[in-house]
């Protein structure tokens, strides 16, 4: 059925190829009127985009051109079963890891976006992981706006308690041991989606490390100072996961500017939570999704 709040919006399902020609299940929103601006939005972990559909369309009815895509072996960008129905192939064996996303999908979709709208304001809206890889990126010196969701260093004593100590339970007592077993790790364990082996225990590995991704030896943290756009990150102050300090310490990577950080409560917004994941509820559209987008489009 069609979504009457996309009445306004072109909406087309497309593969875009990642940086190693691997093809990822994207979707594209774009005016019916006049382009103003490009936005790429990133998902947060073992997160389907479709969470972003309803955010991508208003933002295309406000004259944006909008991709949402899948990271490999996520959503629609696993690969399909050569048995059965449109069923998902095994995640067994299937090699991607977080700093993979980041190297060839993202970096990828980020290029994509910047060839086919080069003559357009670039932002990119980052949803917790999304956000957290945005200094990862070789080329995050195309971006010239950057709106992070809920993105934060997650090192899980920065969360708030008790949720810390369930994180704490289902990444090292659940998630590892399933994950060894199986070979990669059941989103029906507590995550939402299946994830990769590589993916969840590098995951895992950060979470556990006080400056999260920052303390791994990744050569591409080397690109965190090269950002030189504007950034705003979001904090929602009954999110548990990225609260304010976790936030800021993955802001205070990106050395080269004065990132801006916001927080935001329910009670701003007339509801009574909004959470990790609550952003892109439609209830949202008169304040938050409005706030975004014109931030989005000052950049004009």
């Amino acid at each position: 059925m069609a979504d009457p709040a996309q009445d306004d919006v072109f909406v087309d399902d497309i593969t875009l190829p990642a940086a190693d020609g691997y093809p990822l299940a994207a979707t594209l929103f774009l005016p019916r009127g006049a382009k103003r601006n490009a936005v790429l939005i990133n998902s947060a972990t073992a997160v389907h985009r479709k969470l972003y559909r309803g955010f991508a369309g208003y933002l295309a009815k406000r004259g944006c051109a909008v991709l949402t895509y899948d990271y490999r072996g996520t959503g629609d960008s696993r690969q399909k079963s050569l048995t059965g129905y449109n069923q998902p192939k095994s995640l067994v064996g299937f090699k991607a890891s977080m700093s993979d996303w980041a190297a060839q999908d993202i970096t990828a979709a980020v290029a994509w976006m910047r060839q086919r709208y080069h003559g357009m304001p670039f932002a990119y809206v980052g949803h917790s992981f999304g956000g957290q890889v945005l200094g990862l990126l070789p080329n995050n010196t195309e971006i010239s706006r950057a709106l992070l969701i809920a993105a934060q260093a997650g090192y899980w004593k920065l969360m708030t308690a008790p949720e810390r100590y369930r994180v704490y339970a289902l990444l090292n007592f659940i998630g590892l041991p399933l994950t060894r077993a199986l070979g990669y790790m059941p989103g029906k364990a507590g995550l939402g989606m299946d994830l990769p082996k590589d993916a969840f225990v590098q995951w895992v590995s950060w979470v556990m490390s006080p400056r999260y991704l920052f303390d791994s030896k990744l050569e591409a943290l080397q690109n965190f100072p090269n950002y030189k756009g504007a950034l705003r990150a979001q904090c929602l102050s009954d999110d548990p996961w990225a609260t304010r300090p976790a936030v800021e310490l993955l802001c205070s990577g990106f050395t080269s500017i004065k990132p801006e950080i916001i927080t935001v409560t329910p009670a701003d917004t007339g509801v009574a939570s909004i959470g990790h994941m609550g952003f892109f509820r439609a209830e949202h559209r008169d304040t938050l999704w409005r706030g975004a987008a014109e931030w989005i489009q000052a950049g004009e």
